[in-house]
């Protein structure tokens, strides 16, 4: 991953391959941010009337590439657009910040070192350049050969390393502050790495050893439930979802403990390695980036590992409910009816249905544990990509201070979210004639009606909430500020963030 460093060096005095500098949206033209000043001396004081000439105006997500003067010793300058410009006695946001770092790490993919001369006001304002530059910087090229079979040697790599300007590597606020942003970049970019990891070499099986390599590494404990295993303990819903495929699920238990914690916190994560929708078959056009249908368990998973390196005071357990859904010979039908775990049976109205059933077995089992909360995360229902778009994530809880509270900590940590309701009566829609409840209620509130039957596997006087991040979770259009086509790792930053809240005593 991309080097994250810390300097006290100014753009004329630091040797890099670039220099990166930030560029507002005035009300009379271009206006060049604070932290590029020795920049603007170098070219005279004139810096934003070139940029203006070459087109610049400060929107987010601009990006301007100019040969620098001498008195840098960077050979290039990047102008990379903050968006408007504050208002008189406010400051860039720290995920304008975050974007445009992004957004500039991704336009220096191939240079080995890049100055960030962007406006450090703070620590924090730090830690989000930092985080957006590793976040932009990422790149997935596991599966790319040069033609031969071989690795492809890829000199266009990303970033070597970023370096911010005008921090303080000697201050205990700004390196805590760096290295949480090094620690959380690389647990999104692991969650990232495993959705955009094609089904066939992540299968359940090998979802959980990449789990179990994990737990060893960090220290974690960590528990895997295979087939015989789910057969035994009554995990109905989890068998009934992988039983058509011929690569069998798993359930992990993956734990973080810190011994001076005071409140535990649970994870579940849905885990469809690969959706095909059983026998409701998905059709054509919606099969081809189903390997994106495990991004809650990746979330999770990443979660916890980011807890552990963090040592946050807080125990904090993820479940991954892996399971491929496939159609064949022994695969669930619709009108089945399954025994859950909880006891609960179920009818299997939609067999593409099925991430709620996995989840129903994991909630479960999480709430058999009794942690102060449960979250659970999923690339659950299209209902939720029509209401809120595909960068927006919906909100659920059975508590509603928790939900805002959820929604909250998605804003702090720079996650576009929004709170959603949980109507009572379309808990009705889910009645079944042969079943305590069915997998499917009436087509409209789809997204609620899927949080309304997760509710219903929560244990008793537990805090509850569901985050349906099914449109942010896989980007199919152009990479825009630090997030990149395919897998994005949402959630992550959130469920970390939420970590860090409960740690310090801030969700009661």
């Amino acid at each position: 991953m991309t080097a994250l460093t810390l300097s006290t060096s100014t753009a004329a005095t630091l040797r890099a391959d670039a220099v990166v500098v930030g560029v507002a949206k005035g009300p009379k033209g271009p206006v060049v941010a604070p932290g590029a000043e020795v920049v603007d001396q170098a070219f005279d004081g004139k810096l934003a009337s070139v940029l203006e000439t070459l087109g610049a105006s400060g929107d987010e997500g601009e990006v301007t590439k100019l040969p620098a003067p001498s008195g840098l010793k960077a050979p290039v300058v990047l102008a990379v657009g903050l968006g408007e410009l504050p208002a008189k006695d406010e400051v860039f946001t720290e995920e304008a910040l975050r974007r445009a770092a992004g957004t500039a790490a991704r336009a220096l993919a191939g240079t080995k070192k890049a100055a960030f001369a962007l406006p450090v006001e703070d620590a924090e304002s730090a830690a989000a350049i930092g985080e957006g530059a590793l976040l932009g910087a990422y790149s997935f090229t596991a599966f790319r050969s040069n033609g031969n079979g071989k690795k492809k040697d890829d000199k266009g790599g990303p970033l070597g390393e970023a370096a911010i300007l005008g921090a303080k590597p000697r201050d205990k606020a700004f390196k805590a502050a760096a290295e949480r942003a090094a620690a959380v970049a690389a647990e999104v970019n692991r969650a990232r790495d495993l959705i955009n990891t094609p089904s066939n070499a992540l299968t359940p099986k090998l979802f959980a050893e990449a789990a179990q390599a994990a737990a060893k590494e960090h220290g974690l404990k960590v528990e895997v439930l295979d087939e015989k295993a789910l057969v035994k303990g009554g995990y109905g819903g989890i068998m009934g979802v992988g039983q058509g495929s011929a690569n069998p699920p798993r359930l992990v238990r993956l734990g973080y403990t810190h011994p001076q914690a005071e409140k535990t916190l649970a994870l579940v994560g849905k885990g469809i390695t690969y959706d095909s929708g059983g026998i409701s078959l998905k059709p054509a056009g919606h099969n081809e980036t189903m390997k994106c249908d495990m991004s809650g368990a990746a979330a999770v998973f990443a979660a916890v590992v980011a807890a552990a390196k963090l040592g946050l005071q807080v125990n904090v357990t993820a479940w991954l409910a892996l399971a491929e859904n496939m159609p064949s010979g022994t695969a669930t039908r619709p009108g089945d009816v399954l025994t859950m775990y909880s006891g609960k049976t179920v009818e299997v109205l939609n067999t593409d249905a099925e991430g709620r059933l996995v989840l129903a077995d994991a909630l479960t089992r999480a709430s058999e544990e009794n942690p102060d909360a449960i979250v659970d995360v999923a690339t659950l229902t299209g209902a939720m990509v029509l209401a809120l778009g595909d960068r927006t994530f919906g909100v659920m809880a059975n508590d509603e201070a928790f939900r805002t509270a959820l929604y909250e900590t998605a804003e702090e940590a720079g996650e576009q979210a929004w709170p959603m309701p949980m109507p009572a009566e379309l808990r009705k829609t889910m009645d079944s004639p042969v079943a305590d409840i069915a997998n499917m209620g009436q087509r409209m509130g789809g997204g609620l009606i899927a949080g309304l039957f997760l509710k219903e596997f929560v244990g008793e006087g537990i805090a509850w909430g569901h985050l349906d991040i099914a449109g942010p979770a896989f980007h199919e259009s152009a990479p825009f500020g630090y997030t990149p086509k395919g897998g994005t790792g949402s959630a992550v930053r959130t469920l970390v963030r939420l970590a860090e809240r409960t740690a310090d005593g801030d969700l009661g």
